[in-house]
C-alpha cells in the first residue's frame, strides 16, 4: 500500500493531539492505540536512552513521563511542522514542572507513520532553560 502525504499528515496530526493529551493528563490510552506492535522509539538520555521495542516499552516511558512531571506538561506553542509521505517532525515548546521544579523547553517529535498507525518515534530536546 503506497501512502500519501495527506493521509500521513492526518495521522501524525491526531497522534499529535493525543500525544499533548497524554503530556498534560497523564491518560495515554488514545496515543498508545495509535502505536503498532513493532513500534520503535527513541529517546536522548535517562533510563529510556538509545533505540526502545514495543508498545509495552512505550507504556512503560509514558507512565515515565507523568510521573517526572506531575501535574502535567503544557504545550505553549507549536513552532514548525515538516513531512514527508511517511515521516512527520512537531517543533514545539513546553513547560511544567520536572520533579517539581520549574521546567521549560523546546522539543522536535517524530512520527512514523504506517497504514494508519504510528510505527516509529523520535524524540530531540534542548533549552537554555531561559527559551519559551
Amino acid at each position: 500500500m503506497t501512502q500519501n502525504l495527506e493521509n500521513t499528515l492526518k495521522v501524525a496530526h491526531q497522534a499529535f493531539e493525543y500525544l499533548i493529551h497524554g503530556m498534560e493528563t497523564g491518560e495515554w490510552n488514545l496515543f498508545l492505540d495509535m502505536l503498532t506492535e513493532d513500534f520503535t522509539f527513541w529517546f536522548p538520555m535517562g533510563k529510556f536512552h538509545g533505540l526502545n521495542v514495543g508498545k509495552e516499552r512505550a507504556q512503560e516511558f509514558f507512565q515515565y513521563v507523568t510521573q517526572a512531571f506531575s501535574p502535567g506538561l503544557k504545550l505553549t506553542s507549536l513552532d514548525h511542522v515538516t513531512s514527508n509521505e511517511t515521516t512527520v517532525v512537531f517543533e514545539f515548546r513546553d513547560e511544567g514542572k520536572l520533579f517539581g521544579e520549574p521546567y521549560k523547553n523546546r522539543v522536535a517529535v517524530s512520527f512514523d507513520v504506517r497504514e494508519n498507525k504510528i510505527c516509529g518515534y523520535r524524540e530531540y530536546f534542548g533549552s537554555d532553560g531561559k527559551s519559551n
